[in-house]
């Protein structure tokens, strides 16, 4: 009988198990937990949740969304990706929906609904799942993995390493003979300290334009401000895509904000046009752009050197450009990083020159697999990392479970 060991039970390791288990029921197929419960990433994401997935059905188009990944990851996911992951959850039992952002989530709200699909199925196809096994040693010994835990010693004719972002796991992979890309992280908020911002955290808008000063790094989309900063979509694309450069960088930068996604020149224009048609109005007293909170403009309304009393009329050409500047081409100083909820991503891991991604399997040692975030691959928030983990987890679980 064959012996299958999998060190780490999350999203990537329980769905090679049951994928092994389901496609060969003569293997013997054990997943190692380190701590005293499985999915834990699974069951906070989403806010708790669980964004299972998300909307893109094209492997060319699902591919931009990861950063690290993004040319390894294109023939896997003609294997296995958003649709098939669909199809898989739905067969077992656990309908999905997709919301007006394209993520995708159980009908149910709940990551719960997930664990007890994976714990369900893993056991129904015979898979052992042993808890509080902190992996010491990984050694190959002839043809063999032999696996030493704090508990125990096993003895693994195939080995899937699937501990997601673990210093302690990747100093193994480097004793097995694989090059670590030194980890940073991936999705994380910008702290900025400025008093256009302070106070009114919570306010967003729909659609700003962000861009890193000095560098090629822009992104647009919702953008939050927090109590450290500034968050949401537009953000946390940017630190995904500049992980490596704002990491150097020591987290200190300038950061241009474009509000509104418009043009310096089209919004002086409309805020000509204001003054022209609304003079004797106070400036303050209404946002003149949809998009804008009320909170917000009368932030940067300040922000232009304008009385908190003035009206429309009192405005000097220089003070309309200097607001229509804040709208447009809003500067931060950011300095330093705060993680984004929970859920800690990063880019770094296992090189990726080192894995044969048509079967997730080390090009250093026949046998020996990789999946999920042990990998140096790694997306932007919406699902996609968890969509890395069901193709790692598929591909490298079809491969172990073939009879050589």
């Amino acid at each position: 009988m064959t012996k299958i060991i999998i060190i780490g039970g999350g999203a990537a390791g329980f769905f090679a198990a049951i994928t092994i288990a389901e496609s060969n029921p003569k293997a013997e197929v054990i997943i190692l937990e380190k701590g005293k419960n499985v999915l834990q990433k699974v069951k906070i994401s989403g806010g708790g949740r669980c964004n299972v997935t998300h909307a893109c059905f094209d492997p060319r188009e699902l591919v931009e969304f990861y950063p690290r990944g993004k040319r390894e990851l294109l023939g896997p996911f003609h294997q296995f990706m958003t649709g098939d992951t669909m199809e898989w959850f739905e067969n077992r039992g656990v309908p999905l929906k997709i919301e007006d952002d394209n993520r995708i989530f159980p009908e149910s709200n709940s990551s719960q609904t997930i664990i007890d699909c994976f714990t369900s199925s893993a056991e129904k196809a015979g898979v052992k799942v042993l808890l509080n096994q902190n992996v010491n040693s990984v050694v190959k010994k002839e043809n063999q993995y032999e696996i030493v835990t704090n508990a125990q010693t096993f003895v693994a004719d195939k080995l899937l390493i699937a501990a997601g972002s673990n210093p302690k796991i990747w100093e193994l992979a480097k004793s097995l003979g694989h090059t670590i890309i030194e980890p940073v992280p991936s999705l994380f908020t910008f702290n900025i300290n400025d008093n256009r911002i302070k106070e009114i955290p919570g306010i967003s808008v729909p659609n700003a334009t962000v861009k890193i000063l000095k560098t090629k790094l822009e992104s647009n989309g919702p953008l939050l401000i927090t109590h450290w900063g500034l968050s949401g979509p537009a953000i946390l694309k940017l630190s995904a895509f500049g992980a490596r450069l704002l990491a150097e960088k020591n987290y200190q930068y300038n950061v241009e904000v474009n509000w509104l996604s418009s043009s310096t020149e089209v919004v002086l224009k409309i805020l000509k046009s204001v003054k022209e048609n609304e003079p004797k109005k106070q400036v303050i007293i209404r946002s003149q752009f949809k998009e804008i909170p009320k909170r917000l403009w009368e932030k940067l309304v300040l922000a232009s050197v304008i009385l908190y009393d003035a009206r429309w009329a009192d405005l000097s050409n220089k003070q309309l450009q200097q607001l229509s500047e804040q709208l447009t081409k809003c500067q931060f100083n950011a300095n330093g990083k705060s993680t984004f909820k929970d859920e800690f991503v990063t880019s770094g891991g296992i090189n990726l020159k080192e894995i044969d991604f048509k079967r997730f399997e080390s090009k250093v040692h026949k046998n020996l697999f990789f999946a999920g975030e042990v990998l140096d691959v790694d997306a932007v928030t919406g699902g996609f990392n968890f969509q890395n983990a069901w193709t790692g987890g598929f591909i490298s679980g079809n491969a172990m479970g073939e009879n050589n």
